[in-house]
């Protein structure tokens, strides 16, 4: 993983997505705890592609989605 502190952040984020995902399944939240888990990772996915952005406006471009 790249050592910036938005890799970082979205790291930890994704472990929070993570862990409240588990306590939703116990619950028996099955909709809404796939749909948080999708939504709540792919931001480190997006953050990772735009670390391999071909300029600085696809960069930011990338980060806006």
């Amino acid at each position: 993983m790249n050592n910036n502190i938005l890799s970082q952040k979205s790291f930890d984020f994704s472990l929070e997505i993570i862990a409240l995902y588990k306590q939703l399944v116990e619950e028996k939240e099955y909709v809404m705890s796939k749909q948080l888990l999708r939504c709540g990772t792919s931001v480190g996915a997006n953050i990772f592609e735009a670390n391999y952005a071909f300029s600085s406006k696809d960069f930011v471009h990338k980060l806006t989605i």
